[in-house]
């Protein structure tokens, strides 16, 4: 399978994974608890990532942490059981399905990325899919719940762009990163769960159970395999693959708990997973989805960059081609058709030396 088929596939199995959590919630867990069960599905998945690294945030990463654990946990959790326990009939999950278009234009402001046409074809037809599958004729538009899932999916949309503006520390792996994100905001979660809630529910043989599958497989491999494609795919096309968690839960819907799907939600399946396919795709100009000025991750790799067999270095330049040799990675983006190099200096070891002023010039790989 191609690499980045590889890295979709992954990615994807996080919204899949997330879409267990309704069922998992109505069957095993407490019944209207859901800061607490939050909380106990975060905390306890971060420490135990935490354990196992025994890695620890430095410097920035300090509170780099804990604004991507606010983001993507600490303040997404509450305000997305906000909107769904005031927006019937699947609202929530349509304005959460909206999550790429937020992406998109986030991710030109912060990333320089330009999604391409097929992304951003993705990003509109997918939310109208999951619609078709999730809405109800009994729908609302409480005022404070359509708030709170814009809100959400605004903080998720931040979170994903800024996970891969920042990348990791060097040196770091993706286990102990997402480690520190679930912890600080598990911690962030617990007082407002406290004060809401009252005490944590005392689990029973099912919830404790459910708990373990949340924590374990929702919670700590899910965050790991979505940061991990944040890290090494484009923001826009990472966020079109959430609309899997709510079309995940009605598929579980109808095979576990017998729920029927009409022919207008089958129909609205069939778009959602073409407009994710769709999206996937690379596009057929060499544009799409590369940063509009040359810039790496803190601690990973450049944006979709890769080192090409032979050792030769990307060069190019705006309205003339840059004649300058140089030894080293070629760089390119796996959406693009349109790649350039330069040729290989003889000796290795000598710095790039440009053809028309003979005076050394240093040639980025990223």
């Amino acid at each position: 399978m191609d690499r980045r088929w590889t890295d979709v596939a992954l990615t994807a199995a996080a919204p899949a994974t997330w879409g267990t959590t309704y069922l998992v919630t109505a069957e095993l867990l407490p019944a209207d608890r859901p800061l607490w069960s939050g909380a106990l599905r975060a905390l306890p998945a971060g420490l135990l990532l935490l354990a196992l690294t025994r890695r620890r945030p430095a410097g920035d990463w300090w509170w780099r942490a804990a604004v991507l654990g606010a983001l993507n946990i600490g303040a997404f959790f509450p305000l997305l059981f906000v909107a769904a326990y005031r927006l019937p009939g699947g609202t929530a999950a349509v304005l959460g399905a909206a999550q790429p278009l937020l992406v998109a234009a986030l991710g030109v402001a912060a990333l320089g990325e330009r999604p391409g046409r097929r992304p951003l074809l993705a990003a509109l037809v997918a939310p109208a899919g999951v619609a078709l599958v999730v809405l109800r004729g009994d729908a609302g538009l409480d005022p404070l719940g359509v708030a709170a899932g814009l809100a959400g999916t605004a903080a998720m949309a931040a979170g994903l762009v800024l996970t891969r503006r920042w990348g990791r520390p060097a040196g770091v792996g993706i286990l102990a990163a997402t480690s520190w994100q679930l912890v600080a905001g598990g911690l962030m979660i617990v007082p407002v769960a406290a004060a809401v809630e009252g005490a944590p529910p005392a689990p029973d043989g099912p919830a404790l159970l459910g708990y373990a599958w949340l924590g374990l497989v929702g919670t700590a491999l899910a965050y790991t395999l979505w940061f991990r494609g944040a890290a090494r795919l484009p923001a826009t096309r990472v966020s079109v693959l959430g609309a899997l968690s709510p079309l995940t839960a009605a598929a579980l819907g109808w095979l576990v708990l017998g729920q029927s799907l009409r022919p207008l939600q089958l129909a609205g399946f069939l778009v959602a997973v073409a407009a994710m396919v769709v999206g996937q795709l690379p596009d057929r100009r060499g544009t799409a989805d590369q940063p509009a000025r040359s810039r790496g991750i803190s601690g990973g790799p450049s944006p979709r960059s890769a080192r090409a067999p032979g050792g030769s270095s990307a060069a190019a330049a705006r309205g003339r081609t840059n004649r300058c040799a140089a030894a080293g990675p070629a760089a390119y983006d796996w959406s693009s058709s349109q790649r350039t190099s330069s040729a290989v200096q003889p000796n290795p070891d000598r710095p790039a030396t440009c053809r028309t002023s003979r005076t050394a010039t240093r040639v980025s790989s990223s």
